[in-house]
């Protein structure tokens, strides 16, 4: 029984008058005791913003700021020692943990938590999107708006950050890496809005994500020999399409002799097998809004560090152009990922990405560039039963007629759906021959790159 109704059963048995009104008013003075306890304590927060992770700090103070609240303006919720243990034990769980959803962000099977406002959260599971409900399949809420003010503020102050109503919008993540968007009043009209994308603790393998469908055995192998070879890769796709996941797979299949740079937005990518690895992380503005490190910064900075790739989150903006230069100087098997809807989109959005960099440099130079340094890109995509999978992979040829010329070697077919509503289909081949050989050679393979294209397509060897 949560403490709430044992308290509201206690005032009924004395008040049995009326039950109705004093087991209301209780929970309301139960909420205002909690709510007044979190208040000194959180008072104390900004003083201190290592409090937090000293529990048994905060559970001596929570302990005596409950006992002097019991004893003094709450002391007629006539609370047994069993019933102020269980209000502690929920103020150091508010406090120290993440509130009603602290099991969501244990739960490994859960990959977004989406809170719109106080009274609606919702999970991603396996893929689907659902309402998050109590073991008892009621609806958790949290119990009032400022709870989770509370909770943006704990999140955003370790990281040197700050939101109210001058800057409601903010970007942070929590220590175990997942990324957390906040947005607050005047911009929110629901209330504070939280959204927090989880990543694995230990990030899918190849072998898991073939496990899982997105791609077939055969595929993977050859993805395989591709970055051994030092081909410099693309991997696009949509919001949450599950780009991050698959460079993270793929970044494994680098040789562990190598020197590898990584330079993410907030640090994901977990390449744990090489030795001689440097990981750089952007750094947003602080109060003041100055110190702000970005990504086209730590490319830069990369490039001086005698890398002998570079692994880059995400680009996004003008950082494209440094990270092009990269893989046209030396940085061969540079592997990047970038928002798009189609192999082909990729290559007009590096187009606008590199004339975000400030530089007016002419299209054709831009589309040589691009033509010079991408080699494949490898489209993910969302089913519709939330299945991620590899949807297309296109080789990037040269310039043509002043376009970048791209030609799709494998390609997503659906044929229908299973009994369970998951999708029935495969990655296709579509071309029998790849132009760009040459890394492929030099490597040593026994097989000539186009074998796997020419077995799917039936061809005799």
């Amino acid at each position: 029984m949560r403490i709430e109704d044992a308290i509201k059963l206690k005032q009924n048995t004395y008040q049995k008058e009326q039950p109705e009104k004093s087991s209301t008013q209780s929970t309301e003075v139960l909420a205002q005791l909690k709510t007044a306890v979190k208040q000194v304590i959180l008072e104390a927060f900004r003083e201190d913003q290592n409090l937090f992770t000293n529990e048994p700090k905060i559970r001596t103070m929570v302990r005596k700021q409950v006992d002097y609240a019991t004893e003094g303006d709450y002391s007629h919720l006539l609370l047994s020692v069993d019933e102020k243990q269980a209000i502690i034990e929920d103020l150091i769980q508010a406090l120290t943990g993440f509130g009603v959803i602290d099991p969501f962000l244990k739960d490994p099977c859960i990959t977004e938590i989406m809170i719109n406002g106080k009274d609606n959260i919702f999970i991603e599971k396996n893929g689907r999107l659902t309402r998050a409900l109590s073991e008892n399949g009621i609806p958790l809420v949290f119990e009032q708006e400022k709870d989770l003010l509370n909770l943006i503020e704990k999140i955003v102050a370790p990281i040197n950050r700050k939101i109210d109503e001058s800057d409601p919008i903010v970007d942070a993540r929590l220590p175990d890496g997942s990324r957390v968007n906040a947005v607050i009043r005047p911009i929110s009209l629901e209330g504070p809005i939280i959204t927090i994308r989880k990543f694995p603790e230990n990030p899918y393998t190849m072998d898991q994500l073939i496990s899982l469908g997105a791609l077939t055995h055969e595929v993977a192998e050859w993805l395989e020999t591709l970055v051994k070879a030092r081909y410099n890769i693309v991997v696009s796709g949509g919001t949450g399409s599950g780009k991050t996941t698959f460079l993270n797979a793929l970044s494994m299949f680098v040789p562990a002799r190598e020197r590898i740079i990584t330079v993410e937005d907030a640090a994901e990518l977990k390449v744990n097998h090489i030795e001689n690895l440097v990981r750089l992380e952007t750094r947003s503005p602080n109060m003041e809004n100055k110190g702000a490190i970005s990504i086209r910064d730590l490319v830069r900075t990369a490039l001086r560090m005698r890398p002998d790739r570079i692994i880059v989150g995400e680009v996004r903006g003008g950082e494209a152009l440094d990270m092009l230069q990269a893989m046209n100087t030396g940085h061969d098997g540079s592997l990047t990922t970038g928002h798009a809807n189609s192999s082909h989109d990729m290559l007009s959005r590096l187009e606008t990405m590199v004339l975000m960099s400030g530089l007016e440099l002419p299209l054709p130079a831009i589309r040589r560039q691009i033509a010079s340094a991408v080699e494949f890109i490898v489209q993910l995509g969302r089913m519709r039963d939330g299945s991620r999978k590899v949807i297309q992979i296109s080789e990037v040829k040269g310039v043509s007629n002043g376009e970048v010329e791209c030609t799709d070697l494998f390609k997503w077919k659906t044929y229908g759906t299973y009994a369970d509503g998951s999708i029935k289909g495969s990655l296709e081949p579509v071309a029998t021959s790849i132009v760009q050989t040459e890394k492929w050679d030099s490597l040593g393979v026994s097989q000539p790159i186009n074998h796997f294209l020419l077995l799917e397509h039936g061809v005799k060897l």
